[in-house]
């Protein structure tokens, strides 16, 4: 068998080439189209970073009198006072005077990950439980709530984008316009589940729409990542980053990559649509729950082997809501501790709270709850339970945070609160 046939002739690529610059692709001008509402690359990228900067985040929560605002102070106070364990300290509290003799494999240090900070105050309930009982707080967080809701609840998106800056960590945002919008009018809800089967996704003209509202949540706020959950749009993602619009993207597990060589076709588009310096809008991907370690680190090599290493953050659930979405109990922390010997850059997704402190809850972590509205959850006094949910995944992070410890190895949590 000649191997060498695998070879992709220089013709193919021109072919494509052509087929992406022809003045009249439809599909190219759609994109141009949308952007062009907006302004140039260029000209996105500068009012996106002032509405990043956080001087002008706070600006606009003071304007609107928002109750945010003065837990984003004492946020900044504590950090500024150096309330938050740091990462020596933590050590010692595992090891004891041990730790100074200890090895820490800091290569491959696993960025700790939680999974859904639907509301700000959950946020400063978080930082109150770690500074009261020398917690981490997560290097990385994930949105999955209703973006209009959020950006009309007293500032709430405002308050979200301010304070990721001011514990240094990272965020990613879910767009509205998604599987479950009715963007498919043959299905509705769970009594039609077997049409999603194959990713409801984004049909017909909505990976256009996806990018307008992801081009308007940038431009008005800062918003630079995102949650990905299509092909389509994760391929418009890659033309509009090579475009020169600085946005980014993390796939979703429900995008189901869950095999070595669907990973190899998805980063073979990140590496086709790479820039010049070799960035890629593609910073996060989260494999299907079903993968193994081996899986992991086969995606692992053909990551490096593109030389996206760097650039590409592997994020695997640890743990899951209790309901509605895997099969329990449903931990993955030991097989973490065997990956993060030899992987780098990943992250440990914490979804739900450890099974065992799940199963006792009154109302245990549901998948379907990131889909309810705040008013439906209020009038259902839910707020208190769904907000224990989210403490039990931090708990969650915590346990993991240990584990890594004692096995040798490292963590990132919120940088500006956890100085090393």
């Amino acid at each position: 068998m000649d191997m060498k046939n695998l070879c992709i002739d220089a013709a193919r690529l021109d072919e494509i080439n052509t087929f992406l610059l022809d003045r009249n692709n439809p599909l190219m001008r759609d994109i141009q189209r949308i952007i062009g509402k907006y302004g140039t690359p260029s000209e996105i990228n500068e009012i996106a970073r002032k509405a990043r900067k956080l001087e002008n985040l706070v600006n606009r929560l003071d304007q609107m009198n928002s109750p945010y605002l003065k837990d984003l102070e004492w946020l900044t106070s504590k950090r500024d006072q150096q309330a938050f364990i740091s990462v020596s300290d933590y050590r010692q509290k595992v090891f004891g005077d041990e730790a100074a003799r200890k090895y820490f494999n800091e290569a491959n240090a696993v960025t700790l990950e939680i999974s859904a900070l639907q509301y700000f105050p959950w946020l400063i309930e978080e930082a109150k439980s770690a500074i009261e009982h020398d917690e981490i707080m997560p290097g990385r967080y994930i949105r999955v709530r209703n973006m209009k809701e959020q950006e009309n609840d007293q500032g709430d998106t405002l308050a979200i984008a301010a304070a990721m800056q001011i514990v240094g960590a990272s965020y990613v945002e879910t767009l509205d316009t998604k599987g479950t919008d009715g963007s498919n009018v043959h299905l509705d809800g769970p009594e039609t589940i077997t049409g999603y089967f194959g990713g409801i996704g984004q049909p017909n003209d909505h990976p256009l729409k996806w990018i307008d509202e992801y081009l308007y949540y940038y431009t008005n706020y800062g918003v630079k990542q995102v949650l990905n959950i299509n092909p389509g749009t994760v391929f418009i993602a890659y033309i509009i980053h090579k475009l020169g619009i600085d946005i980014e993207f993390k796939i979703s597990v429900f995008m189901g990559n869950d095999n070595p060589y669907s990973v190899l076709w998805t980063l073979l588009m990140a590496k086709l649509f790479s820039r010049d310096d070799g960035t890629t809008p593609l910073v996060g991907f989260n494999l299907s729950n079903a993968v193994d370690n081996k899986t992991i680190e086969l995606s692992s090599f053909i990551r490096n082997q593109l030389d996206l290493e760097n650039n590409v953050r592997i994020e695997h659930h640890i743990t899951e809501t209790y309901q509605s979405i895997v099969k329990q109990p449903y931990n993955r922390r030991d097989e973490l501790i065997e990956l993060a010997q030899s992987v780098p850059n990943i992250a440990a997704k914490h979804e739900g709270g450890d099974p065992d402190v799940e199963v006792t809850r009154e109302h245990p972590s549901s998948i379907l709850d990131y889909f309810r509205l705040k008013e439906e959850i209020m009038e259902n006094d839910d707020m208190e339970n769904l907000q224990q949910n989210y403490m039990d995944k931090h708990q969650a992070v915590n346990n993991t945070a240990r584990a890594l410890t004692e096995n040798g190895l490292s963590f990132i949590g919120a940088p500006k609160l956890h100085r090393r």
